[in-house]
């Protein structure tokens, strides 16, 4: 006989005392009651609870241990359970890197997309990036001076875990040495290397003197122009070859005296000669190194010193409403000097000072102007106070005056300027998830492909528009993606997971929900309701912890 309710015998957990109950499977059920009845005690420590330990204690005692020991309630039995889910209101991701899109895993899908079908752009100019050939490569080094000794280098592994033994063999019977996280070594020795950290390897190609061009002269009418390039350059031309061709298109040259530049034969900027690497998932994760804004490391902002925290009361003269190292005869010294020299009136309210002389006082003299006095700005002496001093409780007391404000780079946006300016019907992904969700549903849904970008973006773009249809049956237009985990309440936070679950068509599971209608407009209860409803109609038992007489009628 199929099973049809689960059984309940002997419930004493919390305040509940012997209850028996039976509850029909692949329902919808709502638990209700007096404030202090039992009703989470019944849902969520005694049925969730039996549900979950049951399933941990199915697998091997190698994967328990990473769990937590779940204790056993105080029931005499329960038959009937399946795999339970809890979707409670305390749930939500309180890390300042989880955004919505992240916790619904559409951000995920959107870092595929963008990475399979995404049109780079320069972010300088705006111009669309096209592919250069090894011929255009060779003449932008060429362009970096004459004079100089030139490293050519195959970028082959780039932050990537692994030994990577047969890789770097294979490289010294090729006669090559490498690069490897920075240090040259001879590939002759042995290479051990730390299977579980990221690594980077360069195979060193040639190393080439670029001689001056020969000085041009007439050339007789018998000599063909291109009689043949300096030896030096023909190096050059094989090198970068040869590169390409162990890198997939990638080539790195070190010159003495500059930066090293990375060159593809895939993506570059005709105009500024900004070059892109491949496009990968990871170029668009703020989690990821090789996707993060190098400034805010992918959190959007900083955390600093705030002059309307510092400067305790703007009405009064600096030195009167100043918070943070009044007290400090060097700092008063430096302010004084910086006054005599840029003709500040120390006597005037802060406020009512020039806004060019506040910025003067409190960040320093404009960039490029010599601070002869040694005055780099008040915001800049309490950061080296912060960075030097042995005292603990010093750099917490020093918190109380600082805030979050925008990365200046990225502007909020969390990711590298090449990132951003990769696009699809004209939007970067910054853009996308910006958007409130039911205008990034109208956004996913009016995308266009080739009939070639469709084979690999039309699957992307249904799971995508799928995902975000639930987040708004659910009542979560208002949102955008981009939103960061910390700020949802936790109604919000729990519809995004029961919109995830939706999502995920799981079948045969119990999923036990803590009052989801709280703080729902009618218009939002009735969406709300369609969704547990769909839930159930997937296979699943619902079981609702509840007071919402609408929700009851339903169940």
């Amino acid at each position: 006989m199929p099973i049809t309710h689960i059984t309940v015998r002997g419930a004493r957990q919390h305040n509940l005392r012997d209850i028996n109950v039976r509850i029909p499977r692949n329902t919808l059920t709502v638990v209700t009651g007096l404030s202090g009845s039992g009703k989470s005690s019944l849902a969520f420590d005694t049925i969730y609870a039996e549900g979950q330990r049951r399933y941990v204690e199915t697998l091997s005692a190698y994967a328990r241990q990473f769990l937590d020991q779940i204790e056993r309630p105080d029931v005499d039995s329960i038959e009937g359970l399946s795999p339970a889910i809890s979707i409670e209101q305390k749930t939500t991701s309180r890390s300042p890197r989880s955004t919505v899109g992240t916790i619904t895993e559409i951000y995920d899908y959107l870092r595929l997309l963008y990475a399979s079908v995404g049109a780079p752009h320069c972010p300088n100019c705006g111009r669309l990036i096209s592919h250069q050939s090894a011929d255009q490569i060779v003449q932008r080094i060429l362009e970096l001076g004459f004079g100089e000794r030139v490293t050519v280098m195959a970028p082959i592994v780039r932050g990537r875990k692994g030994e990577f033994k047969e890789m770097l063999d294979q490289l010294d019977r090729q006669g090559f040495r490498a690069r490897v996280d920075g240090e040259i070594m001879d590939l002759s020795e042995p290479v051990n290397l730390d299977r579980r950290k990221n690594h980077t390897i360069e195979a060193v190609i040639d190393r080439i003197l670029l001689k001056n061009p020969p000085v041009p002269t007439t050339i007789p009418a018998a000599t063909p122009l291109a009689a043949g390039k300096p030896s030096a350059e023909k190096r050059l031309d094989a090198a970068v070859a040869k590169a390409l061709q162990l890198a997939n298109g990638l080539v790195l040259v070190a010159v003495t005296g500059s930066e090293e530049q990375l060159f593809s034969a895939s993506m570059a900027c005709p105009d500024c000669g900004l070059d892109v690497p491949k496009l990968e998932p990871r170029s668009f994760s703020f989690n990821s190194a090789y996707g993060a804004c190098p400034e805010c490391h992918g959190l959007g902002s900083l955390y600093d010193l705030d002059p309307a925290k510092v400067i305790t009361d703007w009405s009064k003269p600096l030195l009167d409403g100043l918070g943070p190292g009044s007290t400090s005869q060097y700092l008063l010294r430096l302010v004084h000097l910086a006054a005599d020299r840029y003709k500040i009136d120390l006597r005037t309210p802060f406020e009512d000072l020039p806004v060019k002389q506040q910025h003067i006082l409190v960040y320093g003299p404009p960039k490029g102007e010599a601070p002869r006095t040694g005055f780099h700005g008040v915001l800049a002496f309490l950061r080296d106070s912060i960075e030097e001093a042995r005292s603990d409780s010093y750099r917490e007391s020093m918190m109380a005056y600082m805030s979050a404000t925008p990365c200046p780079v990225c502007r909020g946006k969390r990711l590298r300027p090449e990132s951003l300016a990769v696009k699809i019907g004209g939007l970067s992904i910054a853009d996308f998830t910006a958007l409130p969700l039911n205008r990034a549903l109208s956004a996913a849904i009016n995308l266009s492909f080739t009939a070639r970008e469709s084979l690999i973006a039309e699957r992307l773009r249904h799971e995508i528009a799928e995902r975000l249809e639930f987040l708004c049956a659910v009542g979560l237009t208002y949102l955008s993606l981009d939103r960061n985990a910390t700020t949802l309440s936790g109604g919000e936070g729990q519809r995004i997971r029961l919109a995830t679950q939706i999502g995920s068509r799981l079948r045969g599971v119990l999923y036990v929900l803590d009052e989801p209608s709280i703080g729902l407009h009618q218009r939002d209860n009735n969406r709300l309701i369609q969704a547990l409803i769909k839930l159930r109609d997937l296979g699943n038992t619902v079981l609702v912890v509840e007071h919402d007489e609408e929700t009851i009628r339903h169940a």
